[in-house]
């Protein structure tokens, strides 16, 4: 199976400002190298916000759906972020999955930042998204859900793990960081796959502080990338080999 280029987008996110971001995304791009997947934080183009007035109907006019669908093709990859919308009278906080071909995933947040009161505004999911993707299986997540183990337990299905990579993407704040890197990393080692966290930077309209530490896993939970706090795409290369020999060399997943 061929090894995945991913570029992790951090970046200090306008709030409530969907045209600023556009903006400020387009031009942090300008250094894109080639990559398979590009993943960007949580609600990408308000920040975390429960400004539903934001909010548009879901569909193919969706203003954040058409501007991550001009990416994706422009740079010929994938992306995965997440976006607030509207659909049959509920707010969601929807990931999003689209390839360069315009084929989009969703998958809906399952766990509402109750803290926040993000769980008094929007429509919570109820079941997981499993993309397969190149031949990986990747497990869409969104911040949030990170607390939740019992959410995405990997399994053995037809003899192979469920799913090879979990993705996060979040708005976290810097006061609970050790919380999200010591979290990411033991979602890598029980499930025994690569772990992404795409997190922003920055301050937001709520007066939260974000120090960003986006961050990769691999299944023994090495990071592979650093973490610093500013605007900056970071690069990681996943290579199945390495992830099969390590599932190979210790089997626990059949054991459950």
């Amino acid at each position: 199976m061929q090894d995945l280029k991913i570029a992790l987008l951090q970046f200090d996110q306008v709030w409530e400002n969907k045209r600023a971001n556009w903006d400020k995304i387009e031009k942090l791009l300008q250094e894109f190298e080639s990559g398979d997947l590009l993943i960007l934080p949580e609600m990408f183009d308000t920040g975390f916000s429960m400004n539903t007035a934001l909010a548009e109907d879901w569909g193919k006019e969706n203003s954040s759906l058409c501007f991550l669908n001009k990416l994706a093709s422009q740079y010929h990859c994938a992306i995965y972020t997440s976006c607030m919308v509207k659909e049959n009278g509920s707010f969601i906080n929807r990931g999003v999955f689209i390839k360069s071909n315009g084929a989009f995933e969703v998958y809906d947040k399952r766990k509402g930042f109750g803290l926040g009161g993000e769980d008094l505004y929007f429509r919570s999911g109820s079941s997981e998204t499993i993309v397969d993707f190149k031949g990986w299986k990747l497990n869409l997540q969104i911040c949030y859900d990170l607390r939740f183990p019992e959410l995405i337990r990997n399994r053995i299905i037809h003899e192979r793990p469920a799913y090879d990579v979990l993705i996060y993407v979040a708005n976290w704040p810097e006061k609970r960081v050790e919380h999200w890197k010591t979290l990411l990393k033991a979602r890598a080692i029980e499930n025994q796959c690569f772990v992404l966290g795409v997190n922003r930077i920055g301050r937001d309209g709520n007066s939260l502080n974000y120090s960003g530490d986006s961050i990769v896993y691999d299944a023994l939970g090495n990071n592979l990338v650093g973490t610093e706090p500013k605007e900056r795409l970071i690069y990681t290369i996943l290579n199945y080999n390495e992830l099969n020999n390590i599932r190979t060399s210790l089997p626990f997943l059949k054991d459950l």
